[in-house]
């Protein structure tokens, strides 16, 4: 089809209700365009006006698409009735146009208008009102709910959602209603026992400084992996929006019903879902959702989810992939109720590749890549024709294939073809390839199959095997559900129902395997965990905790629209769970010495503080304070300003946490680099700090203290920023051009306060304690390898500075190397030694504060 056809086809659809994409895509498609045109221009066609409303033109192009994928076999009424209804308001829902199409679907006689009616809640709305009059009646009549009170509001939430009176209401309506009728039965969740964030005691404020005296931290109470809601949680994605409106097990129809009773003799009735993943690189940000969706729906509804490996391409599979990506599943939090491959079934697949040749529904090929392109139309899409060997005789295909298996041909000499409909306006129809001859060894079969099938013919078939209830992928696989139902068809297996959401990408970077494998061969990046990268092993050594992760997933929800977002929306999300889950420790980034010359050389008192003053569940820390401590080179200018509030000659500057300010006398300046080297100050105790002489900064600082080995000194702190100048390095014809050198800061000389040693234990032991050994029953259980939990897991806030994390490249000097867990934090012998020369701590950024934090890096 020409350019000005498609731009006239879409000029028509948009004025027929459509939006401009879906009238594009649509106009693509030229049997679904006609059919939606028609049901609208249709003489029984009730539509008093055009364009229709947005919505019913949404419902009407579901509609359409169903009916050339699903009932193109059935009688023209059967296909107008959905569409009538639709235009006359009367199928208002996604769940009522569904429950249409599983009704029509069955049989081909004459429809009973009320069966029809009653089983798709034809003419059935409900108001905001009506729903929670029922919500509220039920919530209070639970005593599930009553004893359990807001802990219940999934679980009250999912059993409502199965009542019949509420099958066809609006599920934001349901959602909200069920969120009000707790609040007025229960009060605000704020208020019940499991919340943290306003029950708690204000946290101490201006500790007094302790003489001379204590040890450097207070280990038993200080917990770093305390977490506390920061903000109202958005409804999950399986309470509101699509995922909330999907069929019931076995809501799927077959074209025969035993299919649909032998599936839910196999699955109990339970929702079965899959992650499926080729083993051929690491995954990245956007497969964090396929994730969460597979894995978290099957939870919500008490199902399970496999993680299944699509190992059909031995020429790129390799075993520390599928190491990886187990790995990091478990990282999210999820852990396969099966681990499976598709190569588990590559002999079942093998025949009924046999068989779909038996019954002509395949046949073998020696077309060239070439002569199959120009077959289906060519670059200019032109008319397609068959390939002259799709009448070969069964016999020979069946032949030849069986050839295939054996090893009588080589790669690109043969292939099985899928015998589809040429005629369908849908690629996917066109022939797919089915198998084709590799030479190459299989990661777990070894050199037990010359051919092996595709990922075409090998997916719809082993999710059929698994008795997948809910086949959830990205709307860039919505043409191949016509071929996945095709094949399941053909065959007569059971057919699980495939639903399409939009898939996650990031804006300013990029996420393609061969990209970044270019990225890594050319030395841009060092390696697929770079932290600039957005795989996510490379987030996870970033620092980014797996819940931000799963945090941000929610906000987006889902829908079908592809979510393109600007990597800052992310950070936020990041540093929202960071704020109240990380402690908060003193560090100079590229500091300056101060000997504060009126205080004795052996001076020495302790500070006390809170590691978080919005969470005391943290516990605290305490530094020593002496002669000379190190602040940042930022917060000295030797030029007074009236705007710079921190210290000058002419100004002086509180101490965190400090009873007394600091004024400064003199300083030094290396000549070589013009850098101010080291301050000579005076501290302010000769006078009492009121109101009206306050400093008007107070800056962080670091003693140095080598009885308690302060400073904690840092070899490196790399500081990362975004890796492209623009927001779309994809695009571009040679994305490398827009890597931006100043990606990464090294930093050398950094300082922590020595409270992190305490922060650094208690968040390792808090990572082994998760450890799945850890919850084994064996008499080993809790010998676990130090290494067995990431460095990443140490994160802190480095005040008015960033978060930062330790990176793997660290080194830390053991005591033991095992460790034998106990079964809390509490009086725990320390995993390392703090004052060993050999340990190196090497930090990651993981993420800039507030950008209003007023405090300039580097």
């Amino acid at each position: 089809m020409d350019k000005s056809t498609i731009e006239g086809l879409t000029k028509k659809l948009q004025d027929l209700g459509l939006l401009e994409k879906q009238a594009l895509d649509t106009a693509r498609n030229v049997p679904l365009a006609t059919q939606y045109i028609s049901f609208i221009e249709s003489p029984t066609a009730s539509t008093a006006s055009t364009p229709i409303d947005k919505s019913k033109a949404s419902l009407l192009l579901r509609w359409s698409t169903v009916v050339v994928s699903k009932l193109k076999d059935k009688s023209t009424e059967r296909k107008q009735i959905g569409a009538q209804h639709i235009l006359n308001g009367n199928l208002a829902s996604p769940a009522q146009v569904d429950a249409a199409l599983e009704f029509l679907s069955v049989g081909d006689g004459t429809v009973d208008e009320e069966l029809f009616k009653r089983e798709c809640g034809v003419g059935i709305s409900m108001t905001k009102e009506e729903v929670k009059a029922i919500v509220m009646k039920y919530v209070a009549s639970s005593e599930k709910a009553k004893e359990s009170k807001w802990a219940s509001l999934g679980k009250t939430t999912g059993e409502l959602k199965k009542l019949a009176v509420l099958k066809w209401c609006n599920p934001i309506d349901l959602k909200s209603s069920v969120d009000e009728s707790f609040l007025e039965l229960f009060g605000p969740k704020d208020a019940q026992p499991t919340c943290t964030a306003s029950s708690k005691p204000a946290p101490p404020t201006n500790p007094k400084p302790k003489k001379n005296g204590g040890s450097d931290s207070n280990p038993t109470a200080l917990s770093a992996s305390k977490e506390t809601p920061a903000a109202a949680e958005p409804p999950s994605i399986f309470e509101v929006g699509m995922l909330s409106q999907l069929y019931p097990p076995g809501g799927n129809p077959q074209k025969d019903p035993k299919l649909t009773q032998d599936h839910l003799k196999a699955t109990g009735g339970k929702v079965v879902t899959r992650f499926p993943p080729e083993p051929n690189g690491f995954l990245h940000i956007g497969h964090s959702k396929a994730i969460a969706i597979n894995f978290g729906y099957a939870a919500h509804h008490g199902g399970k989810c496999i993680l299944r490996y699509d190992d059909t391409n031995p020429e790129a599979e390799e075993q520390i992939y599928i190491d990886s990506i187990l790995d990091i599943v478990r990282w999210l939090g999820f852990e396969p109720a099966q681990i499976t491959y598709s190569s588990d079934y590559f002999g079942k697949l093998y025949e009924l590749a046999e068989q779909l040749i038996l019954i002509d529904k395949a046949y073998v090929c020696f077309c060239t890549g070439a002569e199959i392109k120009a077959n289906r139309g060519g670059e200019e899409r032109g008319p397609r024709k068959a390939c002259v060997h799709r009448t070969l005789p069964v016999e020979t295909s069946l032949a030849e294939f069986r050839k295939m298996r054996d090893g009588h041909y080589q790669p690109n000499e043969i292939i099985l073809r899928m015998k589809q409909d040429l005629e369908d306006g849908n690629p996917q129809m066109w022939d797919l390839v089915a198998y084709r001859v590799l030479n190459a060894s299989h990661h777990r079969t070894r050199d037990q199959w010359k051919i092996y099938p595709t990922y075409d013919f090998t997916h719809c078939l082993v999710d059929s095997f698994e008795n997948i209830s809910h086949s959830l992928c990205t709307t860039e696989f919505i043409q191949s559900r016509v071929s996945y139902e095709w094949l399941c068809h053909a065959l007569n297996v059971y057919t699980p129902r495939q639903t399409e959401y939009g898939r996650l990408n990031l804006e300013g970077t990029v996420m393609s395997k061969r990209k970044i494998m270019k990225l890594v061969n050319e030395g841009h990046v060092e390696g697929w965990d770079d932290p600039r990268l957005y795989t996510l092993i490379a987030l996870r050594r970033r620092g980014v905790p797996p819940e931000a992760i799963l945090k941000f997933v929610n906000s987006l929800g889902v829908a079908t629209a592809v979510s393109n977002i600007a990597i800052h929306r992310f950070e936020q999300t990041v540093r929202q769970h960071l704020e109240l889950s990380t402690p908060r420790l003193m560090m100079v980034l590229k500091p300056i010495k101060v000997t504060i010359s009126n205080l004795p050389d052996d001076h020495l008192e302790f500070i006390d503080r809170p590691v978080h003053p919005k969470v005391p569940e943290m516990g605290s820390v305490r530094v020593p304070f002496t002669k000379v401590i190190y602040i940042e080179r930022d917060d000295f200018s030797t030029v007074h300003s009236e705007d710079f509030f921190r210290l000058t000659p002419e100004r002086s500057v509180g101490l965190f946490q400090v009873p007394y300010p600091i004024k400064c006398n003199s300083w030094e300046i290396d000549p070589k680099s013009g850098l101010v080297t080291e301050l000579v100050c005076t501290y302010e105790n000769d006078r009492a700090v009121t109101k009206a002489n306050k400093p008007k900064a107070y800056i962080h600082w670091i003693a140095h203290s080598e009885t308690h080995h302060s400073p904690v000194k840092v070899h490196e702190t790399r500081i990362y920023k975004t890796l492209f100048k623009s927001t779309n390095p994809a695009s571009l014809d040679n994305f490398l051009t827009d890597v931006d050198p100043n990606s990464l800061e090294i930093v050398h000389g950094s300082m922590l306060e020595t409270g992190f040693w305490s922060v650094c234990e208690r968040s390792i032991r808090a990572a082994l304690l998760k450890h799945p050994s850890h919850k084994s029953d064996s008499e080993t259980k809790r010998n676990v390898d130090l290494e067995a939990v990431g460095l990443e897991n140490v994160r802190f806030q480095g005040m008015r500075t960033a978060y930062f994390t330790l990176d793997k490249s660290s080194s830390l000097h053991p005591l033991v190397s095992q460790h034998s867990l106990p079964e809390s934090q509490d009086h725990s012998p320390p995993l390392f030694d703090h004052h060993s020369p050999q340990n190196q701590l090497v930090l990651n950024w993981i993420v800039s504060l507030k950008e209003d934090s007023g405090k300039k890096i580097g």
